[in-house]
């Protein structure tokens, strides 16, 4: 599989082969998931809002629900505005959500239409909420879909109202909703009392109960997002995905915010603990230093089999810089680190990365797709792979470890409702490389070195 890949790299600008991303619509799908009593609506083709819809069930395995303004030959002629009224009242007729959250695809951007005028002139029922943000399929990538989509939500709903609701805001970026669960019970340990925004723990993994809910109860309401402007700070995770909406929320309602990232391993989790200290003015609690100290342990003991050894990871900027992170902390090298969300400031803190740990011979790229990754790899091969379900061909084809981690995650179950952001998290990715790496030793372990204890 993939042998007819070539060693030669050549530069390549206009041409992507097995990108290491998809496209914006797709992150905003997902972040309006992450609304309580929110429908998603594609305003373009039903075969864009199908795909879209595909790609978050097949990581998720639950129906991610959406709707669709239905393009024909006519709407891209002469615009969409006749679609997207009809499909607003009959959303809401026949499927009942509290909001609407618009996103555009290729073709409703490429003639230009006008949503912000087209909602204005909607005649809502009353109580009913649309909002809408630009999320171009030819621009960027999921990740900039999701944040979009984000600060679409907050232009329409946010106020300040000048009473202080005693709030911490918490912006977890792109994450799993086992990760979400997990943010939450830390703050909740810390005595922070948040807002996550989006939340789409309870909705994208919502519990069986023998009977369909199109609206779990999961999700950040409508109120909540109202009232970020009252909170008295914001943490915002994610150095890539949280920078705009962070910004956002400090300049037009003055609320102070922190960046920082993705909290995968030990320093990125101390940085995220030390923040909701801040918050909430009150010491670390014992059972939070234990779990510290019990990943601490972990690496120690493991540190043998890792050490020195090279890994390849990728994914979507945020999770692939904090598994750098670990990758480092563990005393690997992360030989190749590369993201398809074209943002230069992850090169930027990847190198830093690099720098901060001494490691030596390491490649960062945005704006890369899997093919050459696949080049590097034959030229110079790595001991384990980190990523997501796209990265299995090249595993397969050069006969390398791979361990699953980030979106999307296809072939395997469960990775939605388990964490790897915090000390839990940490723990559990640290038992999986390291398991990777010695189910490698023992296949090819000679009989006389074939041992019951590694």
């Amino acid at each position: 599989m993939l042998d007819l890949t070539p060693r030669e790299v050549k530069e390549r600008s206009a041409l992507r082969i097995n990108p290491c991303k998809t496209c914006q619509p797709v992150g905003a799908m997902y972040a309006a998931l992450g609304v309580h009593g929110c429908m998603p609506h594609s305003h373009g083709s039903q075969g864009c809002c199908s795909y879209h819809r595909t790609v978050l069930s097949r990581h998720f395995k639950e129906p991610a629900i959406a709707s669709s303004s239905s393009f024909t030959e006519g709407a891209s002629v002469f615009g969409g505005r006749s679609n997207i009224n009809t499909a607003a009242k009959n959303v809401f007729d026949m499927y009942g959500p509290d909001i609407i959250a618009v996103h555009t695809t290729c073709l409703s951007e490429t003639i230009g239409d006008d949503l912000n005028s087209y909602i204005m002139d909607l005649d809502l029922p009353e109580g009913k909420i649309v909002v809408h943000a630009n999320t171009p399929s030819y621009v960027g990538s999921h990740v900039n879909g999701f944040f979009n989509m984000m600060m679409g939500f907050m232009n329409y709903l946010t106020q300040r109202t000048g009473t202080p609701n005693g709030k911490t805001a918490v912006f977890p970026g792109w994450l799993n909703p086992g990760d979400i669960r997990e943010l939450r019970r830390l703050a909740g340990l810390m005595d922070v009392p948040a807002t996550f925004f989006p939340d789409q723990s309870g909705v994208m993994d919502a519990p069986m109960t023998g009977r369909y809910d199109m609206y779990p109860q999961g999700g950040t309401t409508i109120e909540e997002i109202r009232g970020l402007g009252d909170c008295a700070g914001l943490i915002a995770l994610g150095e890539i995905i949280g920078a705009e909406p962070a910004e956002l929320l400090r300049k037009k309602w003055k609320v102070p915010f922190v960046l920082l990232p993705a909290p995968i391993g030990v320093s990125n989790t101390d940085q995220y603990v030390s923040a909701l200290r801040r918050a909430s003015k009150t010491e670390v609690p014992a059972e939070l230093e234990a779990e510290r100290g019990r990943l601490v342990d972990l690496l120690l003991d493991s540190h043998q089999h890792t050490y020195m050894k090279k890994a390849a990871i990728f994914g979507d900027p945020d999770v692939a810089l904090g598994l750098t992170s670990l990758a480092l902390e563990m005393g690997m090298v992360p030989k190749y680190v590369i993201t398809g969300t074209p943002k230069e400031e992850f090169t930027r803190r990847a190198n830093a990365l690099f720098s901060k740990y001494g490691a030596e011979g390491c490649t960062a790229k945005a704006n890369a797709d899997l093919f050459e990754l696949h080049q590097w790899i034959k030229n110079e091969p790595v001991d384990v792979m980190i990523g997501t379900t796209y990265g299995k061909q090249i595993a397969k084809a050069e006969d390398v470890p791979f361990v699953r981690a980030g979106f999307p995650v296809l072939d395997r179950y469960g990775g939605t409702l388990l964490p790897i952001v915090g000390y839990s998290g940490a723990i559990r990715l640290t038992e999986q490389i390291t398991g990777a790496l010695l189910d490698r030793f023992d296949r090819d372990a000679s009989d006389e070195d074939f041992e019951i204890v590694l």
